[in-house]
Protein backbone atom coordinates (compact mmCIF):
# COMPACT_ATOMS: atom_id res chain seq x y z
CA UNK A 1 0.00 0.00 0.00
CA UNK A 2 2.74 2.62 0.86
CA UNK A 3 4.74 1.67 -2.09
CA UNK A 4 1.13 2.57 -4.18
CA UNK A 5 1.11 5.61 -2.26
CA UNK A 6 4.20 7.10 -2.99
CA UNK A 7 4.20 6.15 -6.73
CA UNK A 8 0.90 8.00 -6.97
CA UNK A 9 2.42 11.13 -5.39
CA UNK A 10 5.24 11.10 -7.63
CA UNK A 11 2.88 11.06 -10.70
CA UNK A 12 0.98 13.70 -9.25
CA UNK A 13 3.98 15.94 -8.78
CA UNK A 14 5.61 15.42 -11.96
CA UNK A 15 2.09 16.49 -13.76
CA UNK A 16 2.19 19.79 -11.31
CA UNK A 17 5.37 20.73 -12.07
CA UNK A 18 4.80 20.23 -15.87
CA UNK A 19 1.59 22.31 -15.55
CA UNK A 20 2.81 25.00 -14.00
CA UNK A 21 6.16 25.18 -16.09
CA UNK A 22 4.35 25.04 -19.77
CA UNK A 23 2.17 28.21 -17.78
CA UNK A 24 5.62 29.93 -16.89
CA UNK A 25 6.18 29.86 -20.80
CA UNK A 26 3.43 31.31 -21.88
CA UNK A 27 3.59 33.60 -19.70
CA UNK A 28 6.48 34.55 -20.50
CA UNK A 29 5.99 34.59 -24.70
CA UNK A 30 2.67 36.60 -23.93
CA UNK A 31 5.12 39.05 -22.03
CA UNK A 32 7.90 39.27 -24.71
CA UNK A 33 5.02 40.49 -27.60
CA UNK A 34 3.58 42.95 -25.42
CA UNK A 35 6.91 44.59 -25.51
CA UNK A 36 7.24 44.74 -29.16
CA UNK A 37 7.46 47.76 -30.68
CA UNK A 38 4.44 48.78 -32.65
CA UNK A 39 4.42 51.04 -35.65
CA UNK A 40 1.06 53.11 -35.68
CA UNK A 41 -0.30 55.55 -37.62
CA UNK A 42 -0.01 58.07 -35.32
CA UNK A 43 3.76 56.99 -34.57
CA UNK A 44 4.47 57.47 -38.36
CA UNK A 45 2.79 61.19 -38.36
CA UNK A 46 4.48 62.06 -35.22
CA UNK A 47 7.61 60.84 -36.76
CA UNK A 48 6.82 63.15 -39.65
CA UNK A 49 6.17 66.15 -37.60
CA UNK A 50 9.34 66.02 -35.76
CA UNK A 51 11.30 66.78 -39.21
CA UNK A 52 12.21 70.55 -38.27
CA UNK A 53 10.91 73.17 -41.22
CA UNK A 54 14.38 74.20 -41.25
CA UNK A 55 15.85 71.08 -42.30
CA UNK A 56 18.11 71.50 -44.83
CA UNK A 57 16.03 69.32 -47.45
CA UNK A 58 12.79 71.81 -46.22
CA UNK A 59 15.47 74.45 -47.25
CA UNK A 60 16.12 73.16 -50.67
CA UNK A 61 13.10 72.98 -51.60
CA UNK A 62 11.71 76.63 -50.47
CA UNK A 63 14.78 78.03 -52.32
CA UNK A 64 14.07 76.19 -55.22
CA UNK A 65 10.60 77.23 -56.03
CA UNK A 66 11.56 81.02 -55.14
CA UNK A 67 14.64 80.94 -57.57
CA UNK A 68 11.97 79.84 -60.50
CA UNK A 69 9.81 82.38 -59.47
CA UNK A 70 12.01 84.96 -59.76
CA UNK A 71 13.25 84.10 -63.23
CA UNK A 72 9.96 83.53 -64.19
CA UNK A 73 9.37 87.08 -62.93
CA UNK A 74 12.55 88.54 -64.71
CA UNK A 75 11.09 87.41 -68.39
CA UNK A 76 7.93 89.04 -67.52
CA UNK A 77 9.67 92.31 -66.52
CA UNK A 78 11.73 92.47 -69.27
CA UNK A 79 9.17 92.33 -71.83
CA UNK A 80 7.61 95.76 -70.37
CA UNK A 81 7.74 98.43 -72.92
CA UNK A 82 9.81 96.85 -75.60
CA UNK A 83 7.53 97.40 -78.24
CA UNK A 84 7.66 101.18 -77.89
CA UNK A 85 10.22 103.21 -80.20
CA UNK A 86 12.84 105.53 -78.40
CA UNK A 87 12.03 109.39 -79.16
CA UNK A 88 13.80 110.80 -82.28
CA UNK A 89 13.74 107.79 -83.95
CA UNK A 90 12.77 107.47 -87.98
CA UNK A 91 9.07 106.94 -88.67
CA UNK A 92 7.94 103.63 -90.46
CA UNK A 93 5.08 103.79 -92.62
CA UNK A 94 3.06 101.27 -90.37
CA UNK A 95 3.64 103.57 -86.98
CA UNK A 96 1.46 106.40 -88.69
CA UNK A 97 -2.40 107.49 -89.19
CA UNK A 98 -2.60 108.22 -92.52
CA UNK A 99 -5.30 109.98 -94.75
CA UNK A 100 -5.47 111.25 -97.98
CA UNK A 101 -8.11 114.15 -100.03
CA UNK A 102 -8.33 114.97 -103.07
CA UNK A 103 -7.67 119.01 -104.20
CA UNK A 104 -8.79 120.89 -106.89
CA UNK A 105 -6.23 123.31 -106.70
CA UNK A 106 -3.04 123.59 -109.26
CA UNK A 107 -4.83 121.85 -111.90
CA UNK A 108 -5.74 119.14 -109.02
CA UNK A 109 -3.54 117.12 -106.50
CA UNK A 110 -3.68 114.47 -103.76
CA UNK A 111 -2.84 115.75 -100.28
CA UNK A 112 -1.31 113.15 -98.16
CA UNK A 113 -2.05 113.71 -94.66
CA UNK A 114 0.29 111.84 -92.00
CA UNK A 115 0.23 111.73 -88.36
CA UNK A 116 1.54 109.45 -85.50
CA UNK A 117 -0.90 107.01 -83.86
CA UNK A 118 -1.49 107.05 -80.27
CA UNK A 119 1.61 106.55 -78.03
CA UNK A 120 4.12 106.81 -80.75
CA UNK A 121 6.73 109.57 -81.37
CA UNK A 122 8.82 109.45 -84.26
CA UNK A 123 10.57 111.76 -86.66
CA UNK A 124 10.17 112.20 -90.91
CA UNK A 125 13.21 112.67 -92.52
CA UNK A 126 13.91 115.82 -94.51
CA UNK A 127 13.10 113.88 -97.89
CA UNK A 128 10.01 113.77 -99.86
CA UNK A 129 8.47 110.13 -99.11
CA UNK A 130 7.81 107.98 -101.47
CA UNK A 131 5.18 107.29 -103.67
CA UNK A 132 4.90 104.65 -106.10
CA UNK A 133 1.35 103.95 -108.56
CA UNK A 134 0.43 100.90 -109.69
CA UNK A 135 1.58 97.25 -110.37
CA UNK A 136 4.84 98.33 -112.29
CA UNK A 137 6.45 100.38 -109.11
CA UNK A 138 6.17 103.90 -111.33
CA UNK A 139 7.08 106.40 -108.62
CA UNK A 140 7.21 109.87 -108.43
CA UNK A 141 9.55 112.02 -108.04
CA UNK A 142 10.60 114.91 -106.19
CA UNK A 143 8.13 118.25 -106.79
CA UNK A 144 10.79 120.78 -105.57
CA UNK A 145 14.26 121.16 -105.68
CA UNK A 146 15.38 122.06 -102.00
CA UNK A 147 15.34 119.72 -99.04
CA UNK A 148 13.25 120.01 -96.86
CA UNK A 149 13.08 119.55 -92.93
CA UNK A 150 12.93 117.21 -90.09
CA UNK A 151 9.58 116.95 -88.39
CA UNK A 152 8.37 114.74 -85.51
CA UNK A 153 4.87 113.36 -85.14
CA UNK A 154 3.66 113.02 -81.67
CA UNK A 155 -0.04 113.34 -80.53
CA UNK A 156 -1.80 115.95 -82.83
CA UNK A 157 1.13 116.89 -85.26
CA UNK A 158 0.09 116.43 -88.51
CA UNK A 159 2.57 116.51 -92.09
CA UNK A 160 1.31 116.85 -95.35
CA UNK A 161 2.59 116.70 -98.40
CA UNK A 162 1.22 116.29 -102.34
CA UNK A 163 1.63 114.22 -105.13
CA UNK A 164 0.21 115.69 -108.74
CA UNK A 165 -0.14 112.31 -110.40
CA UNK A 166 -0.30 113.46 -114.02
CA UNK A 167 2.40 116.19 -115.17
CA UNK A 168 2.08 115.78 -118.87
CA UNK A 169 -0.54 117.59 -120.52
CA UNK A 170 -0.98 114.96 -123.29
CA UNK A 171 -3.33 112.23 -123.40
CA UNK A 172 -2.92 109.00 -121.73
CA UNK A 173 -1.75 107.39 -118.71
CA UNK A 174 -2.80 104.75 -116.04
CA UNK A 175 -5.92 104.90 -114.81
CA UNK A 176 -5.42 103.77 -111.07
CA UNK A 177 -7.67 104.43 -107.76
CA UNK A 178 -4.95 103.49 -105.03
CA UNK A 179 -0.97 105.00 -104.22
CA UNK A 180 1.53 103.09 -102.46
CA UNK A 181 3.35 105.36 -99.61
CA UNK A 182 6.90 104.01 -97.97
CA UNK A 183 8.89 106.42 -95.36
CA UNK A 184 11.95 106.45 -97.74
CA UNK A 185 13.28 103.09 -100.06
CA UNK A 186 14.02 100.90 -97.22
CA UNK A 187 10.52 101.04 -95.11
CA UNK A 188 9.79 97.27 -94.91
CA UNK A 189 6.23 97.94 -94.52
CA UNK A 190 4.76 100.87 -97.10
CA UNK A 191 1.08 101.25 -97.55
CA UNK A 192 -1.87 101.06 -99.87
CA UNK A 193 -4.38 104.34 -99.23
CA UNK A 194 -7.27 104.78 -101.49
CA UNK A 195 -7.28 107.98 -103.61
CA UNK A 196 -10.15 107.79 -106.04
CA UNK A 197 -9.86 107.35 -109.52
CA UNK A 198 -6.38 109.00 -111.26
CA UNK A 199 -4.86 109.07 -114.33
CA UNK A 200 -1.08 108.74 -113.74
CA UNK A 201 1.88 110.07 -116.08
CA UNK A 202 4.98 111.33 -114.66
CA UNK A 203 4.00 111.52 -111.34
CA UNK A 204 5.43 114.18 -108.58
CA UNK A 205 5.29 114.50 -105.19
CA UNK A 206 6.25 116.87 -102.24
CA UNK A 207 9.00 117.47 -98.90
CA UNK A 208 6.89 116.48 -95.87
CA UNK A 209 5.67 120.10 -94.46
CA UNK A 210 3.79 121.17 -91.10
CA UNK A 211 1.51 123.21 -93.47
CA UNK A 212 -0.97 122.12 -96.42
CA UNK A 213 -0.51 125.25 -98.38
CA UNK A 214 3.16 124.33 -97.93
CA UNK A 215 2.22 120.53 -99.77
CA UNK A 216 0.85 122.37 -103.46
CA UNK A 217 2.84 120.63 -105.85
CA UNK A 218 3.87 122.18 -109.03
CA UNK A 219 2.56 121.19 -112.54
Amino acid sequence: MSGNRRKASLVTTVLVGGAMLLTACQDTDAGTDAGAPQTSPSATAAAGAATPSGSPAATAGASGGTGKDNKSGGGTGGGTGGGQKPVGQVCGANDIAWSTKSETQAGGYILVVAKAKPGISCTLPAVHPTVAFGSDGTEAGPAEQSAGKQITLSGDTAAYAGVNPKTTSANGGKELDSIIVAIGHNDPEPVSLPVGTITVDKPVVTNWHTSPKDAVPSQ
